[in-house]
């Protein structure tokens, strides 16, 4: 059976014929398959803690230091109190917001850039704009500074991580088939060992630097905090350099492609939908008007935004949520299902089921009026970031970024296709990688609409 690039659709279409729970192999591993809401609801709510671990993925065995990461990591002890303790020290509300400044100076340097562009009337790389937008805005928060691309690696930081990613999600012939992975048969090993290496040694650099600031009075990022809970024993488990790294690899990693993704598909959505883009542009000028940018206090008088914000239902960034693994034996829907399966979540068919989405096909914010479905995974039909345990931890702060540059993008500019494009032959498809980015880059032109001179 070939199952093509993209996993998620041929799962989908086998799903049609075989149903929302499916059972296969993939070499040794037995697989399972859940394809639809209440699936989904027995495995990552009722079956939780059972469901609550990890595959072993020989890309972060490699880059993560023996798979110690928030992803990938295997579920115990050590795993939940390195997620408790990035939960409450580097994702709480007060630290979020406490970067607030820091991501408000990096948004007005991308809507000049794009202001520039409109008054040229020329066509903008929307994709590497915010590729480069949430690099900066990453490294600002995680390490306290922005960092020139060579300074990281000379193939650059969205390279790395994109390579990175593609590593991550696919399928290795020595997970499945052990006798075989001594011959390393798809050369992935050597690529991980070179990743690994270029994130050690940035990580090392980063660490190096804020070592020798640590005298000087500055804001506190987010490497300051976790060396100072590394050195004063604040943890209360063993925490050190290794878990310092780790802990800057997923939130360098969670904070740029996924939160591009996002940006990106949620963007297309709304230039393939005028009547939507104007709505919400309407919107935002009556909550705001016409004088200045969108702010982050904004956000709970723009009700629509939180709408359009859902449109992830369509596109969610990991559109096979990442594997779970069962930690015993047990019966789910009367499935006997052994201890050490791996369970897919294919939370691209979910947003899709037309059970649960009347219309799903298409992009309409205004299926949410009078709604309480939310993207924080209580709602089984809609799981763009996962649920339970392992759900992702940087939600809130990802979210946040992604309604601030959406905003701006509808509220400070008009948008055009080039060369006369129709709005509904921008091309949608897909490029696989354990997140789901845009095969083309997306581009359009902008017209600066405020009333307001920025600087």
């Amino acid at each position: 059976m070939v199952l093509g690039k993209n996993l998620h659709q041929a799962l989908h279409h086998i799903a049609k014929k075989h149903g929302p729970i499916m059972s296969m192999r993939f070499g040794i591993a037995p697989v399972i398959v859940a394809s639809s809401p209440r699936a989904a609801e027995q495995f990552l709510k009722k079956h939780d803690i059972i469901f609550a671990s990890r595959p072993y993925n020989t890309a972060s065995q490699y880059i993560a230091y023996d798979q110690r990461d928030m992803v990938f990591g295997k579920y115990g002890s050590h795993w939940r109190k390195m997620r408790k303790l990035c939960t409450l020290e580097l994702l709480s509300n007060i630290k979020i917001n406490s970067f607030r400044s820091m991501r408000k100076q990096e948004l007005g340097i991308f809507v000049n850039f794009v202001k520039q562009a409109a008054s040229n009337h020329v066509e903008v790389d929307l994709s590497a704009k915010f590729a480069s937008l949430s690099v900066n805005t990453s490294c600002l928060m995680v390490f306290g500074k922005k960092y020139m691309e060579e300074e990281f690696n000379e193939r650059g930081f969205k390279n790395i991580i994109e390579e990175t990613l593609f590593l991550e999600a696919s399928p290795n012939i020595g997970e499945f088939f052990p006798f075989l992975s001594v011959f390393d048969l798809q050369g992935f090993i050597a690529r991980l060992k070179d990743l690994a290496k270029i994130f050690d040694e940035f990580f090392e650099k980063v660490i190096d630097e804020h070592v020798q600031l640590k005298e000087k009075n500055q804001a506190k990022d987010m490497v300051d905090t976790m060396m100072t809970i590394m050195q004063t024993g604040e943890a209360e488990f063993k925490f050190d350099h290794r878990d310092v790294k780790v802990a800057l690899l997923d939130l360098l990693i969670g904070s740029t492609d996924i939160v591009l993704t996002a940006i990106e598909w949620i963007f297309s959505e709304l230039l393939r939908h005028p009547k939507v883009m104007k709505k919400l542009q309407n919107d935002l000028e009556q909550a705001v008007d016409m004088n200045r940018m969108v702010e982050e206090p904004d956000f709970e008088r723009l009700e629509y935004l939180g709408m359009v914000k859902k449109g992830l239902r369509m596109h969610p960034p990991s559109p096979l949520l990442t594997p779970h693994e069962s930690i015993e034996d047990c019966i789910v829907d009367d499935f006997d299902i052994p201890k050490g399966s791996r369970l897919y979540v294919n939370a691209w068919e979910i947003g899709r089921d037309p059970k649960a989405w009347p219309e799903p096909e298409k992009f309409m914010p205004e299926r949410f009026v009078d709604s309480n479905i939310d993207l924080h995974g209580r709602d089984f039909q809609l799981l763009s970031f996962g649920s339970g345990r392992r759900s992702c931890p940087a939600l809130q702060l990802g979210l946040t970024i992604v309604c601030l540059v959406i905003a701006q993008l509808i509220h400070c500019f008009d948008w055009e296709q080039p060369n006369g494009m129709m709005p509904n032959h921008i091309d949608m498809t897909e490029k696989f990688g354990l997140v789901k980015l845009r095969a083309q880059h997306l581009m359009a032109i902008p017209t600066y609409r405020l009333n307001v001179h920025l600087t």
